[in-house]
């Protein structure tokens, strides 16, 4: 009656034992670390650098429990955080500014529980120590920037219209165009009403002429605006994931307002390189009218600037910007067919195509730039001549140094750039002390909520008390590496989840015990009254467990934040509660009293 087939007992072991071997990394903490990776993400981090970094850490007598490459950065562990700060210093300085050097965290736990895939929960900011920032979008600057698209615009539309324009000059958030006569404003009023609806114009007779001047109308305004936000979110989350931070916290606050939470990263300087980290291109034409002994000189053409160049000499371009990374839909790595050098290549949108249709056709045999800009710093990754029009929207950018290089431009064109820039209003460091501080209270709040319920059960239903504590402790097992599985954030809000879990997951037990009970004062005999406690008290407990369930589900679905976190540990331990306070404890209850036929009374 009260036994189970040998498969079970093996499924119920099985899953004991996977539920400690990842729980176990959360136990050997973290380690103390530095951070090298390049400057600039068009270039890498490789053994070359390792090996300059470990000469570096050994001429300065600095010892290290761990050196490695992981990804596109290298990673030293220290053994304590003044190691870790002294190491900072000693690769700062040897390295120089084209890496940054920056303090870190990394797992202590073995390898062999790496090798398995067995890796601790990530830590939220408030447990693990990290930089958050508030971030406001310059929308004045969006505006503006929108002002300069149409500015572009309208030169094509006129031109393929035919239409007569004086000048298009932009003035803050407007665009004026000047013409010669009434008709010719006019005509060009209808045909931009009909083209950008978005605008409104305004006709002035002026006594050298004729203007129209085109400003977004208040819905256009706040679609502009709400658009540069959305985009700087993508562009920040981009970035940042690419970059490997550990599941970061980017999110609106208010209309125009950014929140970064970067875990485990704690110098303000590192997280504002991986935030300014962003890469468009910009297509100009090549000044070619400009001295080159001037250029050589760094002394700029008018209406030109200077860049460097891929060959190390520097050109002079144009500050027109004929194209602009906004018109990319898609970039990937490849090979030129011609030459089979590293490529990207690279899809524009309609607009862009049009557009690059045009300068193309109009430019035939002159040099076109293309300009590759990264924390604010152009460089011209190739400055072809161009020997016919180019059609259909797909652009092939040659130049780069080999097939890894034409991945991360590609990767970092993919990223987008910023459609608005931004100011830190607000930024904040949590130290990993205090994170050490709120893991301590919140693991000894969950341990001293766990040995109240213990001995709670222990005193009021015997061996039965203890078969339900096991399963409680069963329980937490399974939550927490449920959680390091799926690579979950553990914040405050979430072990306060954990506590409340533990605290509802024995309730199971109680109905179940207090079932046993009600059985044996009816009369059943010890035997009975386990197998109908178990089986009549599982309808009660399915029904609270899954309105609790449903309430967990809205909290994800409409919460935001921690919200959502202590959301996700309150479901997953609804689940694993079910089963350790019916399956798990059962299977101890008749291990105990399952095998003995003539059972005259239990412990409960």
């Amino acid at each position: 009656m009260n036994r189970y087939p040998l498969w079970k007992y093996l499924l119920i072991g099985f899953t004991l034992v996977v539920a400690f071997l990842y729980t176990l990394p959360n136990f050997f903490g973290e380690l103390p670390a530095v951070q090298v990776s390049p400057a600039r993400a068009t270039e890498q981090a490789d053994t070359a650098l390792l090996g300059r970094a470990e000469a570096a850490l050994k001429a300065a007598g600095l010892g290290y429990s761990g050196l490695e490459l992981a990804g596109n950065s290298i990673k030293v562990r220290l053994a304590s955080t003044d190691a870790q700060i002294q190491a900072k210093d000693v690769l700062q300085a040897a390295l120089g500014d084209a890496y940054t050097v920056a303090l870190n965290l990394v797992p202590a736990s073995p390898k062999w529980l790496e090798s398995i895939n067995a890796l601790p929960m990530y830590l939220g900011l408030d447990l693990r120590g990290g930089v958050h920032f508030l971030l406001e979008v310059d929308m004045k600057a969006a505006l503006e920037k929108a002002a300069i698209r149409y500015q572009g615009d309208f030169r094509s539309e006129l031109r393929s219209e035919k239409i007569r324009y004086g000048r298009i000059a932009r003035e803050g958030e407007t665009v004026v165009i000047h013409f010669a006569t009434r008709d010719q404003r006019d005509a060009a009023a209808e045909k931009l009403a009909n083209t950008f609806p978005d605008l409104g114009y305004t006709p002035a007779d002026l006594a050298d002429g004729f203007t129209l001047t085109a400003r977004l109308k208040p819905e256009a305004v706040k679609q502009v605006e709400t658009f540069a936000l959305q985009q700087n979110l993508t562009t920040l989350r981009n970035r940042v994931n690419e970059l490997g931070v550990a599941e970061p916290v980017i999110q609106q606050q208010g209309a125009n307002r950014i929140v970064v939470q970067l875990p485990g990263v704690q110098d303000t300087a590192k997280a504002k390189d991986i935030l300014g980290r962003t890469a468009t291109l910009e297509i100009r034409m090549v000044d070619e009218q400009a001295d080159p002994t001037l250029v050589g000189q760094g002394q700029a053409p008018f209406g030109g600037e200077i860049v460097p160049s891929r060959e190390g000499f520097p050109i002079a371009v144009k500050k027109d910007v004929m194209l602009t990374g906004d018109s990319i839909t898609d970039a990937s790595p490849g090979f030129d067919n011609t030459s089979g050098q590293a490529a990207v290549h690279i899809n524009l949108d309609g607009k862009g195509a049009r557009i690059f249709k045009e300068v193309t056709r109009e430019n035939v045999g002159k040099r076109m730039a293309i300009l590759l800009i990264e924390k604010g710093r152009a460089e011209a990754i190739t400055a072809p001549t161009i020997r016919e029009e180019i059609g259909g929207g797909r652009v092939q950018i040659t130049g780069m140094a080999n097939a890894q290089e034409a991945a991360d431009v590609a990767l970092l064109l993919r990223a987008g750039a910023l459609a608005a820039p931004m100011t830190i209003i607000e930024e904040r460091t949590v130290g990993p002390s205090m994170g050490a501080e709120n893991i301590e209270k919140g693991f000894h709040s969950n341990l001293w909520g766990f040995f109240a319920v213990v001995a709670f059960m222990v005193i009021y239903y015997r061996i039965f008390g203890l078969f339900s504590s096991a399963a409680l402790a069963i329980n937490g097992f399974f939550l927490i590496a449920l959680l390091s599985m799926i690579q979950a954030t553990l914040t405050l809000p979430g072990m306060a989840a954990i506590a409340l879990t533990l605290g509802m997951a024995i309730d199971a037990n109680v109905l179940i015990n207090e079932r046993i009970r009600e059985e044996l004062r009816n009369g059943a005999t010890p035997q009975a009254a386990i197998h109908a406690g178990y089986d009549r008290a599982w309808g009660t407990i399915l029904d609270s467990n899954l309105t609790t369930l449903i309430a967990g589900v809205a909290l994800f679905w409409l919460g935001s934040g921690p919200v959502r976190g202590f959301a996700v540990v309150l479901c997953l331990g609804i689940l694993t509660s079910m089963f350790s306070a019916v399956t798990v404890s059962r299977a101890m209850v008749n291990l105990t009293y399952g095998r003995q036929a003539r059972l005259s009374k239990v412990s409960i």
